[in-house]
């Protein structure tokens, strides 16, 4: 019997939404081993800042690695048993929660740079940037868990009868609007939107108190303008990829009866992860001595050059104030 119009038309959907997924999941990948590559190799970027730069990149490579292949699986509605389903919608939400938060604290990082540059290196050293990144981690796997202890969908079966494993049949939509997205999306959204813009207003006021002095000054502070610009994109970017998925939450927990097109849904959902792929672009590929280290590797693996396997001599690089103008 031949396939009804509608159906086809439904599994054309669920190839599309596969197919930019799979493309999403190997950008996110490529991309972050890129960033880790890079900062492995060139010293001169291993300080506090790039700890969290890091600890980003390792949750962006989980996400395509990861978090995408289970929202695939999840979206195809397979049969699991109950809880394992619910454990591996946890599991999505924890690692893409992680990503928020790393995030968050490069936004702070940033903003004490900006804010307190004389004292910036005794307050954020290297190893209490280690530990806000295992607190960023832990509280993502806290708030990630937190279904897999009762705020799930009820069960109306037996827990061992296999369901079709579908994200909303077993989070809870209340969860996922007052908890995952007021609490751990609408919150770190709105202190990075307060940070950048102090970011801007410090930058202008040095700049105005500047306006007549010498022109090494003046460029040191056009590199630090450069660098609000740049976080500025990111908090756009981050609003721009997060907020439609969430919003779709919002109209499906506060309006039931208000249908959502599948295609939709699948466009919200991709959104949310294409910001993985992004975060290398913005955070990594605009820093000048990043680039010049990735440039060598790629010159490198295109060349096929043997004789000198690093792209820099084993000594560690200075790092000058044109690379920490370029941050």
């Amino acid at each position: 019997m031949p396939s009804s119009p509608g159906i086809e038309h439904w599994e054309h959907v669920d190839m599309m939404y596969i197919s930019i997924e799979g493309t999403i999941a190997l950008a996110s990948v490529v991309g972050n081993v890129l960033v880790i590559l890079v900062v492995s190799l060139n010293r001169a970027l291993r300080d506090p800042t790039f700890c969290f730069i890091v600890s980003l990149a390792l949750a962006d490579i989980t996400v395509g690695a990861l978090v995408i292949p289970l929202a695939v699986f999840i979206s195809l509605g397979l049969k699991t048993s109950f809880y394992t389903c619910l454990f591996l919608s946890c599991l999505l939400l924890m690692i893409t929660q992680s990503s928020i938060l790393s995030l968050l604290a490069i936004a702070i990082d940033r903003y004490l740079r900006i804010k307190i540059p004389t004292r910036y290196s005794i307050i954020v050293t290297q190893r209490r940037a280690w530990v806000a990144v295992g607190l960023c981690w832990l509280s993502s796997v806290i708030t990630g868990l937190v279904p897999m202890f009762g705020w799930h969908q009820t069960l109306n079966d037996s827990s061992t009868s296999p369901i079709e494993c579908q994200f909303t049949s077993v989070i809870c939509m209340d969860y996922m609007v007052y908890f995952n997205f007021f609490g751990w999306v609408v919150v770190p959204l709105t202190i990075m939107t307060g940070l950048y813009i102090e970011i801007f207003r410090v930058i202008r006021r040095q700049l105005n108190r500047r306006a007549e002095a010498s022109s090494d000054s003046s460029k040191y502070y056009h590199k630090e303008l450069k660098l609000a610009k740049s976080l500025a994109l990111v908090l756009f970017l981050f609003a721009l990829c997060w907020l439609p998925i969430h919003i779709m939450n919002c109209i499906t927990y506060f309006c039931p009866k208000c249908g959502l097109p599948k295609s939709a849904i699948y466009v919200g959902i991709f959104m949310s992860h294409v910001n993985s792929a992004l975060n290398p672009l913005v955070y990594a590929f605009r820093i000048q001595r990043f680039r010049a280290t990735l440039v060598q590797i790629v010159q490198r693996c295109m060349l096929c050059k043997t004789h000198d396997p690093s792209p820099y001599p084993s000594g560690p690089l200075p790092i000058t104030e044109k690379t920490v103008g370029n941050l």
